[in-house]
Formats: C-alpha cells, structure tokens, sequence
C-alpha cells in the first residue's frame, strides 16, 4: 500500500545543483562561488615585501619603510593586490553587503592560509582577531566585515577567534581620506584591550580586508607585543601597491 502521493515531476536535489560563479555568472561546481578561470585571472599577489606583502619588482626583499621603520607586526599574508576586480568585490562586500562575496573571498583566502600552513613556514596562530570598529560607524554600516572575515576563517581553518579582545573606544576620521603620516597621528590611542585580556607568549593573527599603509595593523600589533604577545601576523584580503604603481 503506498501511502505517498505519486509525483511526476523532478525532485529538487541540492547536491546535483550547479552553483554560479560570482564573478561571471558562469556555471560552476565548485563550492567556493567562482569558476577556474576567474580564479585564476584574480590579481594573485607575487613579488613582495617578507614584511607587508608591498608588491616589489623582486621576491624575497624587504621594502624601504619597514627597512627604515620596521612594523609592530611580523609578517602581512594577503593573495591578491587591491586591483580588478578584487577592489571591487571588496568594495561591493564592505559598503554594499553583499556577504555572498565577502564570503566567497573568504573562502579563498582560507584555501590560502591553509596552503601556506601545510606547505610554507608559516605558522598557525593561537587566535584570529577582527580588526574592531568604531561604534558610531559599526551602527551605520551595521556590521563589520573584518569580524565577519575572522569568523569564516574560524571556521574553516579551525581556529579559534575573538571579537572581544580589541576595543576601539574613540571615533576616529575615516583612514581611507588620509595620508599616511596623517593616518598614524589619526590611529594614536585609537584601540585598547578589553579589561582582563591576557595576551601574554600568544601568537595573534589580526584580520582586516585590506591593508594600505599598515598604519592601522602596526597600532593594534604594537598595542598586542606591548602586553606581552609574542607575535603578531596579519590576514587580509588584499594588500594595496605603492601610490603611482
């Protein structure tokens, strides 16, 4: 006796659904959102600074400015230049909401770290920390996309995270206007840790989704050794090419 209706239309299956990379719209099965060929085209980052991933004509070198004033920070891991079409993906995620690609780049950079862990010396850390947000600009964006960077990297690369540990207690001047000596005099002071934080022999990877002059990364690095970490990384998405590049 059967108790089921009869259908005679296709079931839905989700495990056969082709997903749509959203970069070309193009179909696509993979996971992560992006077909091969628009990831391969991504503008992967190559030659660089070994200290703040700055794009250099040559691998394996140290810029001028952390040659001459060496950041908090130990080492910057980004994958791609803040180019076509990442800045705009970035951009569309960070002011538009658009999560699918935030989470899509995530995904990716993800793949990244875990590539550079199980096949480079690079560490991994004890701990992933969301670069904060003022409060008066986390209510008019509302949200922020470097703790929503932190928790998918949490996830996918198992590691813990907390997005409590950093303050940012004062409103400061957006950094995106500014120069970069004027962005360091605009971030003193500009964080704090949350009452009690231990952070003591810990090694800290911050999270952002890009990183221009570094100045916001340095102060959170310095803050962090200041109190007894033992190292300080940083995880972007993209890192930005020198002015005039």
């Amino acid at each position: 006796m059967h108790c089921q209706p009869i259908r005679k239309r296709e079931v839905y299956i989700w495990l056969k659904n082709t997903q749509k990379c959203l970069i070309c719209d193009e179909a696509t099965e993979t996971a992560d959102c992006v077909c091969n060929a628009c990831e391969t085209e991504l503008p992967w980052l190559m030659e660089h600074c070994e200290v703040c991933a700055l794009p250099l004509a040559m691998d394996g070198l140290v810029c001028g400015q952390c040659l001459r004033q060496p950041p908090a920070f130990k080492q910057v891991i980004a994958p791609w230049t803040y180019s076509f079409p990442v800045d705009t993906l970035i951009s569309r995620f960070k002011h538009q909401a658009r999560w699918p690609l935030g989470h899509m780049l995530g995904r990716l950079l993800g793949h990244y770290l875990q590539h550079r862990f199980d096949n480079h010396p690079l560490t991994r850390p004890d701990i992933l920390l969301p670069v904060p947000m003022a409060r008066r600009r986390l209510r008019e964006r509302g949200y922020n996309q470097a703790l929503m960077l932190a928790r998918w990297l949490s996830a996918d690369l198992n590691l813990p995270h907390d997005e409590h540990l950093l303050l940012r207690p004062y409103e400061t001047v957006a950094q995106q206007a500014l120069d970069a000596k004027t962005r360091k005099r605009n971030l003193l002071n500009a964080f704090a840790l949350a009452p009690g934080a231990d952070v003591r022999g810990r090694h800290l990877a911050l999270v952002d989704d890009v990183l221009t002059t570094g100045a916001t990364a340095h102060s959170l690095a310095r803050l962090l050794i200041n109190a007894g970490a033992r190292q300080v990384d940083v995880y972007c998405l993209a890192r930005t090419p020198k002015p005039g590049t």
